[in-house]
């Protein structure tokens, strides 16, 4: 039951976009369409659960017992960067049709803040490490649920006459701050 709560709770109530505004720019930047927006939730899924998994494993393996936590956004980060290096690389060799469709994708999840927020909340929430990863995979699946539902808003309001100086970024941002005025209707639900 915990895990079913943790895996709502991060995709509707505490969704990282839109309630802890972390992974803003790829929400802005990779939602013009819905399938761009399906690659990049696709790939941040996929990153962001198995960096939680790396990323606890050396917390509790080598930093803590170093006593090198004073090092853990660092370490973090280059971790999360070989990760998204190393994933490339061998999808690049097995899988070159999964390589083409997440294309420009997985270089930019090194930059996502959401990865990286994500991988210091299982920590600072103490988590063990079944539970960090239920609450990273569902924490993505929230990132790439708002992505699309985004991105088909963005795709409706081409077909709509918006005023001139509302076309672009300002109605952007209205429709994320009501998107995420949605999500937090969910919040007497968990």
């Amino acid at each position: 039951m915990e895990y079913i709560l943790i895996f709502i709770s991060a995709i509707f109530v505490n969704n990282v976009v839109l309630s802890q505004f972390l992974g803003i720019c790829p929400f802005l930047g990779v939602s013009k369409k819905v399938e761009t927006a399906l690659g990049m939730g696709a790939a941040v899924t996929f990153v962001l659960t198995i960096a939680t998994v790396v990323t606890f494993l050396i917390q509790k393996w080598m930093l803590e017992p170093l006593s090198l936590v004073y090092l853990q956004t660092i370490t973090f980060i280059l971790v999360i960067a070989g990760l998204v290096q190393m994933v490339e690389i061998i999808l690049k060799k097995v899988s070159p049709a999964l390589y083409q469709a997440l294309g420009v994708f997985l270089p930019l999840i090194t930059t996502n803040c959401c990865i990286l927020g994500v991988a210091i909340l299982v920590i600072q929430k103490d988590f063990d490490l079944l539970t960090g990863v239920v609450y990273a995979f569902s924490t993505a699946i929230g990132f790439g649920l708002a992505l699309v539902i985004f991105a088909g808003l963005r795709e409706q309001m081409r077909l709509v006459k918006i005023p001139a100086g509302m076309k672009g970024t300002p109605i952007a941002l209205i429709t994320a701050g009501l998107l995420a005025m949605a999500f937090m209707g969910f919040a007497g639900v968990v």
